[in-house]
């Protein structure tokens, strides 16, 4: 089992999840509280820990700018929250394919709320991730996950906390996905990162 903490803004984020970690760390670049300028991005990727593997979520962002932060290090997958279709992703897919110098890029392809989970779209994306909403911090009816047949690994997202992680985690997921349940007032919380980690790691 994975665990991908996103949302880190902060020097202390990055310390956290230094300690903590997980196997992948989220940084956001659309509209957020959370939201972070490539600059400053690459300066708190380059403080990560070896082995965590770090992805850049996105809503409609030009293919240059995934390019860019990709060519740079900055990202090793894009999580893509917008209304990107399959040309989108082919495009992007293609434009940091030509880049040698960084490993193998990937993207995930979030699928919103009930409504999507119900029909399940084909895509190039190489994951899945189902959530209830872009940023909405809300859980969405998780038993329709035992009624689908997802042929892709996926991410779970979306209201993940401590009192739930358990829940999240019997579902068998590719990897679970936090922002607000690992914070306390909107900011990074080392104790939550901590003890999150740990419940997936003894899972």
């Amino acid at each position: 089992m994975r665990i991908k903490i996103c949302g880190l803004f902060r020097d202390e984020d990055i310390d956290y999840v230094n300690e903590a970690r997980p196997d992948y760390a989220g940084f956001v670049f659309a509209g957020s509280k959370r939201q972070v300028s490539a600059p400053l991005a690459q300066y708190l990727r380059f403080r990560l820990a070896e082995g965590i593997v770090p992805v850049g979520v996105f809503i409609n962002a030009p293919v240059s700018l995934i390019a860019s932060l990709y060519s740079s290090g900055t990202i090793s997958i894009a999580q893509l929250h917008g209304d990107e279709d399959e040309s989108y992703i082919a495009h992007l897919k293609k434009t940091c394919a030509a880049d040698k110098t960084q490993t193998q890029f990937k993207v995930i392809k979030v699928i919103k709320g009930e409504t999507l989970l119900k029909n399940i779209p084909v895509t190039a994306a190489d994951y899945y991730l189902i959530d209830s909403g872009a940023g909405s911090g809300k859980t969405f009816n998780w038993e329709l996950l035992n009624t689908k047949k997802i042929d892709k690994p996926w991410f779970l997202a979306g209201g993940i906390n401590l009192k739930n992680i358990k829940q999240a985690v019997a579902l068998n997921p590719f990897a679970v996905d936090i922002s607000s349940g690992a914070e306390t007032d909107g900011i990074k919380d080392r104790e939550k990162i901590l003890q999150l980690v740990s419940v997936v790691r003894k899972e």
